[in-house]
Order: structure tokens, then sequence, then C-alpha cells
């Protein structure tokens, strides 16, 4: 099958293009260092000529709440037309567990409406929703570091590494579209504030982490269901990654 993967030089994108090349698959890399820029629309049709799948993990470039929703409204706005000119049967996207419930959040608020046009495009589709992954958690401390201490919350969470999601995300492509959401998440739940203090102990960084349950999380509330799997009764499809923590941890040293 011919797959273009637009985000296909990110975190997540560059290793589903390397796992169905490895199975033998025509698998292209869509994104503005490839030449498809899927916000203005340049070479996007001419990326999806011939193409039976689409895998959808771009990421934006502002996490403000209006030039993220802009973002995620064109991209997939543009994707899904290309897509109907281009003749895809398949649409695969990556969006987030608990997205619909954290409506206060504005990264949340545009990964919805980016399921949505999803939805309604007519073209079958798979919406796999994964939880943090554990390559993000450095990032939320950092972001929440005065001086010498990092404040956050013990928000519960079941991240996953980056290379399971890809795993996951290239198994969608392969199989038929299911048209709902299968939620993916790590083999443990753990909570922000541990995750934090374990890798900044792993990377040998002193700073302190200190907790407080109204630091919230991208300055929306959250609960102990709010990012975890398993809390929609809608969605029946859970799946999990194989990496622990501790063995992401010990590889990422």
């Amino acid at each position: 099958m011919r797959i273009v993967v637009v985000g296909g030089t990110g975190l997540v994108g560059r290793r589903v293009v390397e796992l169905l090349r490895e199975r033998g698959h025509d698998a292209v890399a869509a994104s503005p260092s490839t030449g498809v820029d899927t916000v203005t629309g340049a070479g996007l049709a001419e990326a999806l000529h011939g193409a039976d799948v689409v895998v959808d993990t771009p990421n934006a470039p502002s996490f403000e709440d209006g030039p993220v929703l802009e973002f995620f409204e064109r991209s997939t706005g543009n994707l899904v037309a290309a897509e109907k000119a281009a003749g895809v049967r398949h649409h695969v996207v990556l969006s987030i567990v608990g997205a619909d419930r954290l409506p206060d959040i504005g990264y949340m608020r545009a990964k919805v409406a980016q399921e949505r046009i999803v939805r309604e495009s007519g073209i079958p589709f798979t919406i796999v929703r994964a939880t943090q992954f554990f390559e993000f958690i450095g990032a939320l401390a950092d972001g929440a570091t005065q001086g010498d201490t990092a404040v956050l919350s013990d928000a519960l969470m079941q991240p996953i590494a980056a290379a399971d999601v890809s795993t996951a995300l290239a198994e969608a492509a392969l199989a038929e579209p299911v048209d709902s959401v299968i939620e993916l998440a790590g083999p443990e739940q753990l909570r922000l504030d541990d995750l934090a203090r374990r890798l900044l102990a792993a990377h040998g960084d002193h700073r302190t982490v200190v907790t407080d349950p109204a630091a919230g999380y991208f300055g929306g509330t959250v609960d102990d269901r709010s990012l975890v799997p398993g809390n929609d009764p809608r969605v029946t499809d859970q799946r999990f990654g194989s990496t622990t923590y501790s063995r992401w941890l010990e590889g990422a040293r």
C-alpha cells in the first residue's frame, strides 16, 4: 500500500514511516521539510496521489488557544479535501486521551475540532487517542520551574513511550478503518509529580519537585479520571504499550 504520513519527519511520524517501510509498504513522509504544507495546501495533492491511507500526526507550532485551533482546523480541512480528491480510503489521526473531557485547555479543544473534521469528512477513519508521551515529561517539568523548583500537580496519568505510539499507528494504518476511537496508553498509572522526580533524578538534575494539586495541567483543571483511559463509556477499545517508565528512563540516560 501507499501510505502518506503527515508529520512524517517528527518524533512519532518518523518511526511510523520506518515501520511501514520495513513491512514492505510505500510509506511517504509528508512535512514542510519534504515540501508538503497542510496549512497552505502546498504539495498536498502531489503527495497524496495514489495514496491508500493517510496517517495524520502533525503538531502545531504554537500552543496558544487561537493559533492552535486555526492550525488544526486548516491543516485537517485541507488534508481531508485532498484525500477525497485522491481517493484515499482510510484516515488515521493521532489525538489525545481525555481531549473532550478538558474543554478549558485550548490545545484539547483544537484536537476535538480536528477529530470532528475527520469524523464528518465521509472518509473511513480511525482516531487513536494516546496519553502523554514519556518524552514530554521533561518539558512539563521545565514549564513548571522557577529557580530550582518545579511545581507540579499530582494528576494521575498513564503515559506511553513515543515508540509504542508509532507502532500502534502503523498497525492502525494497515488494519481496516474502525470509524471510532481507540484509546492508547502505557502499561502503568503514575502521577505527574513522581514522573518528573524520577526523570530529574535519572538525569542528575537537582531541581526539587513540589506537589501542588491546584497546579493543574496546561492551565486546565484535572482529576484522576481526566488523563487516563477507560473513563469514556463510548470508547471500548483500549490498547497498551509495553514500555514501562523505568525501562524508558534507562534508555533515555
